[in-house]
């Protein structure tokens, strides 16, 4: 990879374009990039990375945000430009990130979204080529092409001399997180932790195992009842689970067998009590039946006198039945007579009339009322006319003074328009003023926010952080605690060792030591002899609290590291001063949108008021037109209702309107053909009545009554006929079956032996019945305690059988997991498997570094990598060391001094960049950036450094150094000054 012009606009402390030449730059190999403090060296370098990766190093990387110039014009928009070579393809990208810029219409700001655009050199057209516009495809290619992430990137082409200083004496954590981040071996991680958590997983699925046979054990239990023996214990042998399982089958198959030989004994004894049973309840039936008959016999004789009454009383009601209906035609004929002649009463009554008229009259009456309303209708429509016509004059007065009423307030309101506008105008200005500090308010608010944020999460950490420590300060020394008191079980153990080998010697068997066959003096065992059970219980209580004094390490470094984070956020502020800070931003953030609210209201208000004014002048043409056509409706309308009023008033008689006299004289003619219908009606009902009074006569004589009184006083009802009918036919029935119940030979038998005692024969059937009953349950239940037993018995069976594989699951998984983890006793530099990958990585690294290392100390110092084993519960593999060759001895990395640790540290970015280069696929680094520290050598050894760095430029590779070092400003002719100004920074390309 090879730069060669970088231009960027608005960009950082660069209010304007400033542009890059790298390849005037590089043309010696090196050159320097220089300034004073805070003018914007390293933005330069920013600017490289947010064109590669469209993000910046370190906390500035936050997709662009905070990158555009305060120095700039609103109407610029910042821009990176840059022209390089990668994978032998000559690329140019362009990289704009979102910001605001001023709108085209109007006043305020508009967001313009992050624009990149990707374009290469084409030798056949001699010009630039676009390849994409997608920031996803434009991210991917340029990944593949550099083959490092952002975080490599910055570690690798930017070399962060302070970084590298802070990692050279780093503990083994920080240093695992940097590498980790470098050379990306989270698989390895993921390998860790998938085997530890398949291990719990094993672990589990064992304990569910084990927990099923101890369920199975306790069921099977419960299912032999309180005589069964205990169960052996969860973790006995097959063999002995099974056999206990079997006798209790056996034993509850014999107490079956004796269940079902009692349930049959007591079966035979109840078919012959219920046999019984029913022999003597049969009997009661007869002797109750006979008696029931004879009472029955005796109630229905001295019922005879009254069932002879009711037979004369069926007899007349069934007469009186056959001239039921010439009666009931005789008494509706006389209603309907009173009803006619009522209704003729009241229809006369209504008419007001003093005589009795006859039909003819009130028919003649009656048509003569028609001819007047056909008369009068004639005139209806000029009746409707009338009140159209008032309608219409009421509407045209009502226009008239609707539109005088507008005119005025139309004329009115455009009298003030001019200063309503004025004032409208002055409430847009002043509000646009105040919000036209909105996006600096917000970008203070958002930068307070987060150091609030950051200051709670680091007083919180701060404090779990003290926590931590103190327990896992506890939990390491309880850890050396168990250690030593395992150790000095194992060394007891040893001592005693003879005398355990003895207890296992056998008369006549060779020694397991020596091989003899004779035991003359076999050791005796002390009485605190040490026992493998112990010794291997403090083993395991050593390993539980060590892991555990583990896990609280990383934990504290955890804290530690998050709590650092927070700080560098926040600083050292308290919380409640940042507080407050965020409160006053609040609020003055609350006060510039309210003043972006207004000014957006009052343009708004003032856009409203300008569409009224339009409608205000229309609506005062268009009233001074409906005030004139009103006006001369009005006196056309006037002279018409005039000419018809006069025709009116003489057809209405009194009446509020024709319509009103028509209905009027509508109603005395209908009053008239209803008088006359209602006399004919009296008339004829009259006459029928009396022809319907004879018949009815007639016919009662010849039904043999004396006359119409008698027949209505023997008549019945339908419903009380049929009840008397049935009642007396159900008396004679009655007698009958009486009668023949006292003479049946069995009934007249059963009465004449004793009486039958069922309570006693039903008393007994309910004993054996209850005792058959207990048995069946007691069957019941031996059968049911025998198939539980089976059922459960084949269950313990299966889970003894399922155990076997995930117990030597466990084991293995236990071993692999302990293993990688570096927990187990076979791993003797207890290093993880991340952490082994990362060790070879490291002492890659440290080979790269020491070569050069050797060159920059005049061959006095080369850094190596160590494995060697640390001490507590830290992780080894990851340490770095410095052999002295003027004394022979390895220095710890803490030790050098300023100078050295520059020199160590740089050699260490060196060394580290090869490897990662060569990790990434062997991409060629053409360009490189070395940042700081060399205010700290002295002149010897500032030139071993150069001299290394010259190295560097081997292959056409340039390096650039970035520093304010005067020196080296003298050494380098080829130099990129950076100039900070009021106004914003400022690039000079020169050659001294």
């Amino acid at each position: 990879m090879r730069l060669h012009k970088l231009t960027v606009t608005a960009f950082g402390p660069f209010g304007a374009e400033e542009r890059v030449d790298f390849d005037a730059l590089a043309s010696g190999g090196l050159f320097l990039l220089t300034g004073p403090t805070g003018a914007g060296k390293t933005s330069v370098l920013d600017a490289v990375c947010f064109a590669l990766y469209g993000s910046v190093p370190g906390s500035r990387g936050r997709a662009g945000r905070g990158l555009r110039s305060d120095h700039a014009d609103a109407s610029v928009l910042t821009r990176v430009e840059l022209e390089l070579t990668l994978g032998g393809r000559r690329l140019l990208i362009q990289r704009s990130p979102e910001q605001m810029r001023p709108k085209q219409r109007g006043e305020g700001l508009t967001p313009v979204k992050a624009q990149t655009l990707l374009s290469e050199w084409s030798a056949e057209d001699d010009a630039w080529r676009p390849r994409s516009g997608s920031h996803q495809e434009i991210g991917a290619e340029l990944l593949d092409l550099i083959g490092m992430s952002r975080d490599q990137f910055t570690q690798v082409v930017l070399l962060p001399q302070g970084d590298f200083a802070r990692f050279l004496q780093a503990n083994a954590q920080d240093r695992r997180e940097l590498l980790g981040r470098l050379f990306d071996t989270r698989r390895f991680g993921h390998v860790e932790a998938w085997l530890a958590e398949h291990r719990q997983r094993c672990e589990k699925e064992t304990q569910s195992v084990r927990a099923d046979i101890a369920a199975s054990l306790e069921r099977l239990q419960e299912a032999a009842g309180s005589a069964a023996a205990e169960p052996p214990a969860p973790d006995a042998s097959a063999a002995e689970l099974l056999a206990w399982a079997a006798a209790l089958r056996e034993e509850a198959a014999l107490r079956r067998e004796v269940a079902e030989v009692r349930r049959e004994l007591v079966g035979a004894r109840r078919a012959q009590g219920a046999a019984l049973l029913r022999d003597v309840e049969a009997l009661q039936a007869r002797q109750s039946e006979h008696r029931r008959a004879v009472e029955a016999l005796a109630a229905l004789a001295a019922a005879e006198p009254g069932q002879r009454e009711r037979e004369e009383r069926l007899t007349q009601a069934e007469r009186a039945a056959s001239v039921g209906p010439v009666l009931r035609q005789s008494a509706d004929a006389d209603q309907a007579a009173t009803h006619a002649a009522s209704e003729r009463t009241r229809t006369l009554a209504a008419l007001g009339a003093a005589a009795l008229p006859t039909a003819a009259a009130l028919r003649a009456d009656e048509q003569a009322a028609y001819g007047a309303v056909g008369g009068l209708r004639a005139l209806l429509d000029a009746e409707r006319r009338f009140e159209v016509v008032g309608q219409e004059a009421e509407r045209a007065q009502r226009q008239f003074e609707a539109a005088e009423e507008a005119r005025e307030d139309a004329g009115s309101w455009l009298a003030g328009w001019p200063a309503v506008r004025a004032e409208a105008q002055q409430g847009i200005d002043e509000a646009r003023e105040v919000a036209a500090r909105r996006q600096g308010v917000e970008e203070r608010l958002g930068a307070a926010v987060e150091r609030a944020g950051a200051a709670g999460r680091r007083d919180a950490l701060t404090a779990r952080h003290e926590v931590a420590r103190e327990h896992h300060l506890g939990l390491r020394d309880g850890a050396l605690d168990a250690q030593q008191y395992w150790l000095g079980l194992q060394q007891r153990r040893i001592e005693g060792m003879a005398a355990e080998l003895a207890a296992r010697l056998t008369p006549g068997a060779p020694c397991a030591v020596c091989g003899g066959t004779e035991h003359p003096a076999p050791a005796v065992a002390a009485p605190d002899q040490v026992t493998p059970d112990q010794e291997r219980t403090a083993e395991a209580a050593f390993r539980a609290l060590d892991q555990r004094a583990t896990d609280a390490g990383a934990e504290v470094a955890r804290l530690a590291a998050e709590a650092s984070a927070a700080r560098a956020r926040a600083g050292e502020a308290p919380q409640a001063e940042l507080l407050a800070e965020v409160a006053a931003l609040r609020t003055e953030q609350s006060m510039v949108e309210r003043a972006q609210a207004a000014a957006v209201a009052a343009a708004q208000r003032l856009e409203r008021l300008e569409q009224e004014h339009e409608r205000r002048s229309e609506r005062l043409s268009a009233a001074q037109t409906a005030a004139a056509k009103a006006e001369a409706a009005l006196v056309r309308l006037a002279a018409e209702r005039a000419g018809l009023d006069t025709r009116l008033a003489e057809a209405r008689a009194g009446a509020r309107s024709v319509a009103e006299r028509i209905e009027q004289l509508s109603r005395e003619a209908a009053a008239l053909g209803r008088a006359a219908d209602a006399v004919t009606a009296a008339e004829a009902a009259a006459q029928a009545a009396v022809t319907a009074r004879a018949a009815a006569e007639r016919e009662c004589a010849a039904a043999g009554f004396a006359d119409m009184a008698a027949a209505w006083a023997a008549a019945l009802s339908p419903t009380r006929l049929e009840q008397l009918r049935a009642a007396v036919a159900g008396h004679a029935a009655q007698l009958s079956r009486a009668r023949a119940q006292v003479a049946d030979p069995q009934l007249t038998a059963a009465a004449a032996l004793p009486a039958a005692d069922v309570a006693t024969a039903r008393s007994a059937d309910e004993a054996v019945e209850h005792a058959l009953l207990e048995a069946h349950a007691a069957e019941r239940a031996a059968s049911a305690r025998v198939a539980d037993l089976a059922r459960l018995a084949a269950r313990l069976a299966g889970d003894v059988e399922r155990l076997q594989p995930y117990a030597a699951e466990l084991a293995t998984a236990t071993e692999l997991s302990q293993l990688v983890a570096g927990t187990s006793r076979s791993n003797e530099l207890r290093m993880s498997l991340e952490n082994y990958v990362l060790a070879a990585r490291l002492e890659q690294v440290a080979a790269a570094a020491g070569a050069r290392l050797r060159i920059m100390s005049g061959g006095r110092y080369t850094l190596e990598h160590s494995d060697a084993r640390v001490r507590g519960n830290a992780r080894s593999g990851l340490g770095l060391q410095v052999l002295d060759a003027w004394t022979g001895q390895y220095r710890d990395t803490a030790t050098l001094s300023g100078g050295e640790s520059f020199f160590a540290s740089l050699a260490l970015a060196l060394g580290l960049a090869d490897v990662v280069t060569d990790e990434a696929g062997g991409m060629p680094l053409d360009t490189l950036f070395v940042d700081e520290g060399f205010g700290t050598l002295d002149p010897d050894t500032l030139e071993e450094v150069m001299s290394v760095l010259d190295s560097l430029r081997e292959r056409d590779r340039a390096v650039g150094i970035v520093s304010h070092v005067a020196e080296l400003r003298d050494r380098i002719p080829q130099q990129l000054s950076v100039r900070k100004a009021r106004s914003g920074s400022t690039l000079n390309q020169e050659h001294v």
